[in-house]
């Protein structure tokens, strides 16, 4: 079996994670990009902008449809977030230097150096995932109410790792939404999607002003198959606790982020 073909297959289990348990799987799209597709590193977290932005938008329509996005939450929180993302990926990402250190036989390179970053968070969404938080479920009865100072910073933190490493953010977005705005479950999930899909989105373009080449025709069909696993993960959502997936869907993502830093660290040597 062809690396394009693992790749697919994992493009699937990307829009599966989002439409199931609405986050975790855009922390997929880089690893999938730059290991299986030889993506450079840089390049792929645009790449993983637009396709998470498009396929959360596309999840995002059937709880529109049930009424799960509280659109009120998703301003508040949004707005810093987009203004975030775009800041980061139209001057600071471009502004970090390549290599970003260099002193004697030790060269940290950009890509790498992202790629380290990106595996970080993955091992600390994996920990969010794994973990059992009462604190999250006990959120889920109350009334909305916003503490808009943290949701403010909340917002600014996310949508700045968004820009730096390419991942949608849905890990720290859900227990924010949960924790900070009162939203229940369902609804913290399709607001999630919706935040995610319009950052990201608005993220990618922040790309376009540079002089990257995009090879629109791959990003159409990469994310036409990972809409296609959202669009089956919604479905099977209804029929599956999430709660049950996570810490399983966990543990794959912290192997993959320990893998990515053994890997990275073995090309620093």
């Amino acid at each position: 079996m062809s690396l394009e073909i693992i790749g697919y297959i994992g493009a699937i289990l990307m829009g599966l994670s989002l439409g199931l348990i609405g986050g975790g799987g855009s922390i997929l799209t880089v690893p999938i990009l730059v290991y299986l597709f030889s993506v450079d590193a840089v390049l792929a977290t645009a790449y993983s902008l637009f396709i998470v932005g498009l396929t959360s938008l596309v999840g995002s329509l059937s709880h529109m449809r049930m009424g799960n996005i509280h659109w009120r939450t998703a301003i508040v929180f949004g707005i810093p977030s987009i203004l975030a993302v775009y800041a980061t990926r139209a001057w600071l990402v471009p502004a970090i230097p390549d290599p970003i250190v260099s002193t004697g036989s030790f060269t940290l390179s950009k890509p790498i150096g992202i790629l380290m970053l990106f595996a970080l968070i993955m091992v600390a969404a994996a920990y969010s995932m794994i973990r059992k938080s009462k604190a999250v479920a006990a959120g889920s009865d109350g009334a909305v109410a916003f503490n808009y100072p943290l949701i403010l910073i909340e917002g600014i933190v996310v949508g700045t790792v968004t820009g730096i490493v390419g991942a949608g953010g849905g890990f720290l977005i859900i227990p924010a939404l949960v924790l900070l705005a009162k939203l229940p479950m369902k609804q913290a999930v399709g607001t999630s999607l919706i935040i995610i899909a319009a950052k990201s989105l608005i993220g990618f373009t922040g790309d376009l002003k540079g002089g990257e080449v995009i090879d629109w025709n791959f990003l159409l069909v990469f994310s036409a198959i990972a809409i296609g696993g959202i669009i089956a993960g919604s479905i099977l959502s209804k029929r599956i606790p999430n709660e049950k997936l996570k810490p399983a869907f966990g543990w794959f993502v912290l192997i993959m982020g320990i893998y990515i830093i053994g890997r990275e660290l073995s090309n620093l040597s």
